[in-house]
């Protein structure tokens, strides 16, 4: 009978350490809840870009707290273009791990490039992606946001994108959601 006892007892003893190692790993916190799945990450993202709609520059020139926030993430200072800072920011924010860059043309290479205006091996670009826009006098992408929704039957989109106006401009004042031609995104970048 003492046997038993001293078995159970070793039994007990070794099944509560178990309980407190599953149930200590379970609660370690973690930013995503635990959820690392894409989709998780594209709420996140999505939540993270929506809540900067209203931004604005201080004075119009690239400036203001939260535009140096955006472009410090990108490593660049205050008075820079920042639309692609944004971009770098807002992944920053949900530890998604990207290019550094505020040069909007960096955010396409091969590897994650989904879409491109014509190619017939396109992929549906999807909420949290980055669209970037072709300007013909600059020769490169010089515009960039995010995809928020991307209409199967519709021929317009709609963006999420700072150092835009509500004109839609390269050179604007703030963060807006966008309605854009899909005609206009020359590429689409996927990151997640």
């Amino acid at each position: 009978m003492g046997k038993i006892k001293i078995c159970l007892r070793g039994f007990l003893l070794i099944a509560l350490l178990l309980s407190c190692f599953v149930v200590h790993a379970t609660v370690t916190p973690n930013p995503l809840n635990g959820d690392k799945s894409a989709v998780s990450l594209q709420t996140a993202i999505a939540t993270t870009y929506t809540a900067e709609i209203g931004v604005r520059e201080l004075t119009g020139h690239n400036d203001g707290v939260r535009v140096v926030q955006y472009l410090q993430a990108a490593k660049l200072t205050k008075g820079n273009p920042w639309c692609a800072a944004f971009v770098c920011w807002t992944y920053k924010q949900v530890n998604v791990s990207t290019v550094i860059s505020g040069y909007s043309p960096t955010w396409f290479p091969n590897s994650n490039t989904i879409y491109t205006r014509g190619s017939a091996t396109n992929r549906i670009p999807d909420r949290a992606d980055v669209f970037g826009i072709y300007f013909s006098n600059k020769g490169r992408i010089a515009h960039v946001g995010f995809i928020d929704k991307w209409p199967q039957k519709n021929s317009s989109c709609i963006t999420v994108e700072g150092n835009t106006n509500e004109a839609g401009s390269r050179e604007g004042d703030g963060v807006y959601s966008k309605r854009r031609l899909k005609s206009q995104i020359y590429k689409v970048s996927r990151w997640i």
